[in-house]
């Protein structure tokens, strides 16, 4: 399968946030409603009765998270205009273009498996999690990375919640399979749904985290709405998006990118300057934003917090 690689952007293309908003409300009020719907930038009742557009919507109680790095921001234009979205296309413009069909309201998390108290979780109860926002770093496989502001909560704080069994050694993470939203997955690129794991120690460490918005708003579309798992030290694609199922399980789980091709696509999937992708370099990225390209680090620059998670491990052969 080819992965396309990231076009040069100059920094003068990139659109300022509050510029970008202000176009937005703009364009919004002078076209009237029912001629803004006609462009697909709208969709009603996505968001909940107080909204009608991503952008309109603030998430309120936000701290600041301690995890945080200082590094600057990737601008909004690029965070949801570039993505990485199968389910709705495999170019990086397709999940912006496609991703208006998907409804986020109604939406439930069902939590199954080796835990004491399964439950279903309401978004509107999740986003009543203890929200931060906190700036990460976000590396693709491809080699290219952005510097995101999510909003989201520790996954831990869920996990207590359910109270998982002394069996409980995986965790497994279930995305949306609806061919009628999702048009991406009635090609066969993947075997849909989207599923995604993570050792128990990965998903209590406290930068793991479930993310519900960015920028300060809610999550978009293009970007895993309503709720997405952001696990900063990892390649991209091991943070699912558009979860719909939490499973907890005794044995590794079967996860999508490396069901597909095993040799490219191990399941740690840690950012391991290291270890090349078959068809490129992972030594160096590109951020997106920037004209030179950068030196990978060591587990994305967190090799702090999680490193001891992987003592003794052999990261070369357990990629």
């Amino acid at each position: 399968m080819l992965i396309k690689r990231p076009a040069d952007i100059k920094s003068s293309e990139i659109t300022d946030k509050e510029l970008y908003l202000n176009r937005r409300q703009f364009m919004q009020t002078a076209s009237a409603g029912a001629a803004v719907l006609g462009t697909g930038l709208l969709a009603p009742g996505l968001l909940g009765p107080m909204s009608t557009a991503w952008g309109a919507t603030k998430l309120d109680n936000v701290a600041k998270g301690k995890f945080s790095t200082d590094e600057p921001q990737t601008s909004l234009k690029d965070i949801t205009s570039y993505n990485n979205f199968y389910e709705f296309g495999t170019d990086k413009g397709d999940p912006k273009r496609h991703s208006g069909s998907l409804k986020t309201r109604p939406w439930t998390v069902e939590v199954e498996g080796e835990v004491h108290k399964p439950r279903t979780f309401d978004i509107e109860e999740l986003l009543k999690m203890p929200l931060e926002e906190r700036v990460y770093r976000l590396r693709c496989v491809e080699a290219w990375s952005m510097v995101i502001p999510w909003i989201g909560f520790e996954l831990s704080h869920l996990i207590k919640l359910v109270e998982p069994t002394n069996n409980a050694k995986y965790i497994q993470f279930v995305t949306l399979y609806d061919t009628e939203q999702m048009p991406g997955q009635r090609r066969g690129i993947l075997d849909w749904p989207y599923t995604e794991g993570l050792r128990m120690d990965e998903a209590m460490n406290p930068l793991t985290i479930m993310g519900v918005g960015l920028y300060g708003e809610v999550m978009p579309n293009q970007n895993g709405a309503p709720i997405r798992l952001v696990v900063p030290w990892k390649y991209g694609f091991k943070s699912g998006k558009s979860i719909v199922k939490i499973r907890f399980v005794e044995e590794e789980p079967p996860t999508s990118w490396n069901m597909a091709a095993p040799h490219e696509y191990g399941f740690y999937s840690n950012v391991n300057p290291t270890v090349n992708h078959p068809r490129w370099s992972q030594a160096s990225e590109r951020r997106i934003g920037d004209f030179f390209r950068r030196k990978t680090l060591m587990f994305n620059g967190y090799e702090e917090q999680v490193a001891h998670l992987y003592k003794g491990m052999d990261l070369k052969k357990l990629y």
